[in-house]
């Protein structure tokens, strides 16, 4: 183990300095009531759900969002000449509105449906290679998910560009030293994560995009882990580009978005081809379709669509502060019990971070503890969490990952440590 890991206690997580003391409380007994998944059982006991950087549990709205989309309106968008079609077609819209509203997009034509920050990230990936040529730099960092480190890889085998690496403080912080000397004026393209999946550091994402952007670079904003933790508004941001899933947001799988500035969209090369992305199919020659719909080949996800909207209008009505102020209530909990458990470390000290804490045990194996966790009904996640290089910088194979919501309380915190202290008095010795 390398001093990169560090003991959470001995550094206090602060709440952000946008949570006031005067912000309004959760009443989370009434909020963990419209999450019928949180009243399960796992083998024999209450379930604790903290895995919520993996997928959030979705509330009652978002399920009857899509329930009753599917018994009232159900039918294809865009082209139907009829009643049903008219239906889903408002709806879907409506959904891309309220996307945009989410992140103060300036135009529905800069929202992109996808399946997720994958797909999103692949789709500017694709386009961007085709401006891309031997020499030209594209930057990421050695805290990014799998999801944006592998297809920056592919565009460099394609085009001979080379993949450059900014660095990771020992505390689990960016070093900006580091992207000072990475961004060169062959830098073409910043990917970068706004929160780190596995150590939970918010990056200055603002400061660098400007940087960036001075420099002329295409910036790609990886937006997972923050838009269920943070408010984000993409012109604030100045970002060429921003992903997001809706799973981790409340809202079901399988449908992302994709903001782009229009003026750079308008640029890139369609990612599929089929119906619904087209203006006019010759055999000799095919036009496009306009913003955003280029992008979007073939029957959507509709219903998800609406699903997400359903969350994000459920996540709007709790108040962002309050929300804020609620989960850093559980992960300074969590910090202040790290020091309870011996032979505990955490990965990730960040004064800056959302509710994730990533860790080992002595002596216990990270996939141990995730199995004898879940006969206590404790769910976590275990494993490298789809960053390799981040595990392999801090000298580890894979680590424990609790992940707190706002819908969890400080007595499933409690209850997390309790368990980890059983574990280690009985199988680490």
């Amino acid at each position: 183990m390398t001093e990169a890991v560090r003991r959470a206690g001995s550094t206090p997580t602060p709440a952000p300095t946008s949570v006031m003391p005067s912000a309004r409380r959760l009443d989370i007994d009434r909020i963990r009531a419209d999450f019928p998944i949180l009243g399960e059982t796992v083998n024999g006991k209450p379930l604790v759900y903290l895995d919520n950087a993996a997928s959030a549990q979705k509330p009652v709205p978002v399920i009857e969002a899509m329930d009753h989309y599917y018994r009232t309106s159900h039918s294809n968008v865009h082209r139907g000449a009829h009643t049903l079609g008219d239906r889903a077609t408002v709806a879907f819209e409506s959904a891309r509105e309220t996307v945009r509203a989410f992140i103060n997009a300036a135009s529905t034509r800069e929202i992109i449906w996808t399946r997720g920050t994958t797909e999103a990230i692949n789709i500017v990936a694709n386009g961007l290679a085709s401006m891309l040529k031997p020499g030209d730099q594209i930057l990421v960092t050695h805290m990014e998910h799998h999801a944006n480190i592998v297809p920056w890889q592919m565009v460099c085998e394609r085009t001979g560009a080379e993949l450059r690496v900014v660095a990771v403080t020992d505390e689990g912080e960016l070093d900006r030293q580091s992207f000072s000397e990475q961004l060169t004026d062959r830098t073409r393209v910043l990917a970068m994560a706004h929160v780190s999946n596995v150590l939970g550091t918010i990056n200055p994402v603002r400061e660098m995009v400007a940087k960036a952007r001075a420099q002329g670079v295409i910036t790609v904003i990886d937006g997972a882990q923050a838009v269920p933790h943070l408010k984000v508004d993409v012109r604030e941001l100045d970002c060429d580009f921003y992903a997001f899933s809706s799973h981790k947001l409340l809202g079901p799988t399988g449908i992302g978005v994709l903001y782009g500035r229009e003026s750079i969209l308008e640029q890139l090369p369609p990612f599929q081809g089929g119906g619904e992305m087209i203006e006019r199919v010759t055999f000799e020659k095919t036009t496009w379709a306009a913003l955003p719909h280029r992008f979007e080949a073939g029957t959507p996800a509709i219903a998800e669509a609406i699903g997400l909207e359903a969350a994000i209008q459920y996540f709007d009505g709790l108040g962002r502060e309050a929300v804020e102020a609620a989960e850093q209530a559980l992960l300074q909990r969590a910090n202040e019990l790290v020091e309870t458990v011996p032979g505990m470390t955490v990965m990730g000290t960040a004064p800056h971070k959302v509710p994730v804490l990533s860790f080992q045990i002595q002596g216990l194996h990270s996939s141990d503890i995730g199995t004898l966790l879940d006969q206590q009904g404790i769910a976590i996640r275990t494993g490298n969490h789809c960053a390799m290089p981040l595990m392999e910088r801090f000298g580890e194979s894979g680590s424990a990952r609790a992940s707190f919501a706002f819908y969890n309380t400080l007595e499933e915190v409690d209850q997390l440590f309790r368990a980890l202290t059983k574990l280690q008095r009985l199988f680490a010795g």
